[in-house]
């Protein structure tokens, strides 16, 4: 496997701290006030190299409860600073500080930071950049300069009303009223045009995008007009280069891409918009767009092309773009896929519905209100934190029954299922894993109310990903097309629409840690569960204490 590094070299000082505060912001034609860190949106970038120790001081000067989750990095040891409200702490409270310590291992590339209370990561979010190394290099070739493209969502309205009607209503939620690149929704959208995200470029000179999608409820297509892109990492691992036309980036995910300013100098239109393929069910039609803007004396075209994106249904596109991803498997990055399992997990991924409480509002199907589950438990979060509860041996916080295999065998991805099959049950389960035993889980996408693509992130681990397919697994014939030479080692996976997607990892990293889907509207309705990886025999395979400074629950 993977070897960590427990030794670290410290590279961003931290006095500088993020302050959570409300800024005013102006887009689409009108002014609100958003949550930001330091003012900032999108928030400020975070630059380290592979294997630094940083600390983050977090001070909430909000009006919400929020936590911080730094997203991509494993924490080796110290899930006390991994951020998921009431699953590793509670929330800073307003008024409140914590101090939060980052340990990177064998990350390396771009991932991202983001709220993790609510729907706060609407607006507060931003990139980290995990350079090689000192002494190091880049596997490609070096790029002339490097430039964040964070894919985000903006709605006119304040995010926690959306939020809190979206919970009262049992129904889906406003979708947002527009993209952004960069925090700018692009010339296409009113009041947009003078602030639309520039990309300045000399011609012959290569640019590294580093990619990230922020958005809260949408995998979306991206491209550049006349300029394919080359895809040489994801989620803070490299990858071998893969160069297309399109790309398509689930919420949670990051990608490295390489834009080569090689056309005729000209403006060009970069642009991302939805891939979308539940039925009956509203989203955001629109399409944001920023522009590569050649550097030079030339008379620009009077009009802008769109680059080709992919139909907003277009199943194929987003599922040909992500199997084609193989991971760089070289001498300097090498892979090491896990063969022998010994804890395999099947669980279906499914959308449901619960009865409608008395006198309550029900917007879902029938009358019912919306819900989504994990081999049928639709997860409830707790009043303290489960990670609190397991280091304290405090009892009643979670049960330890979360099942291997679904509860319920079915034709999963029929076009007709039996409406009894949409009610889940509602706990807080965990599964308990045994260090370093090695583990594989197969998603299974269900057609249960509405299927749809599912991006599933695991926290505290990375992880191969050596399988996808369509339709129902078959465990006897789909094993025998993994890939276990040069799979994909990402940290999110995108399920496929009434598919399935294999992942293997070998649970090295003591502690508790979260696992959901990265559409906030079905983490909300409970597609999430938890890991509890015990201690192993060695010092350094046994969780850390935590800080003094621990947010009060």
């Amino acid at each position: 496997m993977r070897k960590h590094a427990y030794f670290f070299t410290f590279f961003l000082i931290k006095s500088k701290g993020f302050n959570l505060e409300e800024a005013p912001y102006t887009r689409l034609c009108s002014t609100k006030n958003i949550l930001t860190v330091n003012g900032e949106f999108p928030g400020p970038t975070i630059r380290v190299n592979a294997g630094d120790q940083i600390t983050v001081d977090v001070y909430n000067k909000g009006k919400y409860n929020v936590t911080i989750h730094w997203h991509g990095v494993n924490q080796l040891r110290y899930p006390w600073s991994d951020g998921p409200e009431y699953i590793t702490q509670c929330p800073i409270q307003p008024g409140g500080k914590f101090s939060q310590k980052l340990i990177l291992s064998t990350e390396e590339g771009t991932i991202w930071w983001h709220a993790h209370s609510n729907w706060t990561r609407a607006t507060v979010y931003g990139a980290i950049f995990v350079y090689p190394k000192p002494g190091t290099t880049y596997p490609f070739p070096q790029p002339d300069a490097e430039v964040p493209i964070i894919l985000g969502g903006w709605w006119k309205r304040d995010i926690m009303d959306v939020y809190e009607q979206f919970i009262a209503t049992g129904g889906v939620p406003n979708q947002s009223d527009a993209f952004t690149i960069n925090g700018q929704p692009g010339d296409l959208y009113p009041c947009s045009k003078s602030e639309t995200f520039k990309l300045n470029v000399d011609q012959g000179k290569t640019y590294l995008l580093r990619m990230v999608n922020a958005d809260v409820n949408d995998i979306l297509f991206f491209a550049v007009a006349g300029h394919p892109i080359t895809v040489v990492g994801a989620d803070g691992s490299y990858t071998k280069p893969l160069t297309r036309d399109y790309i398509a980036i689930a919420p949670g995910q990051t990608l490295d891409a390489l834009l080569h300013a090689n056309q005729q100098p000209d403006h060009y239109y970069m642009a991302a918009r939805a891939y979308f393929t539940a039925i009956n069910v509203d989203f955001d039609r629109s399409t944001t767009t920023a522009i590569v803007q050649y550097n030079g004396n030339y008379t620009p075209s009077p009009s802008l092309s769109l680059p080709y994106l992919p139909n907003y249904n277009d199943t194929s596109a987003s599922f040909n773009f992500s199997s084609s991803l193989r991971s760089l498997a070289s001498e300097d990055h090498p892979v090491s896929v896990p063969k022998n399992v010994t804890t395999q997990l099947i669980t279906t991924v499914s959308v449901n519905t619960l009865p409608c409480i008395p006198n309550g509002t029900c917007q879902g199907p029938n009358g019912t209100r919306f819900s989504a589950s994990l081999n049928n438990i639709s997860f409830i979060l707790p009043s303290i934190d489960i990670l609190q509860a397991y280091y304290g041996h405090i009892k009643g916080v979670y049960g330890d029954h979360f099942p291997k295999y679904p509860p319920y065998i079915f034709n999963f991805t029929d076009e007709y299922l039996p409406l009894n099959l949409e009610i889940p049950k509602l706990g807080t389960e965990v599964y308990i894993l045994d260090y370093n035993s090695t583990v594989e889980i197969v998603f299974q996408g269900t057609n249960l109310v509405a299927g749809i693509d599912h991006p599933m992130h695991l926290h505290g681990h990375s992880f191969y990903v050596v399988g996808l397919g369509q339709g129902n697994f078959d465990p006897e014939k789909d094993p025998l097309g993994y890939n276990l030479v040069d799979p994909p080692y990402r940290n999110t996976v995108t399920v496929p629409k009434n598919g399935w997607s294999t992942i293997r990892f070998k649970a090295d990293n003591p502690g508790v840690w979260f696992m959901h889907c990265h559409l906030d509207r079905h983490l909300t309705w409970g597609m999430d569960m938890v890991f509890i990886v015990r201690d192993g025999d060695q010092w350094d395979e046994r969780m850390l204490p935590p800080p003094p400074d621990m947010p009060p629950c």
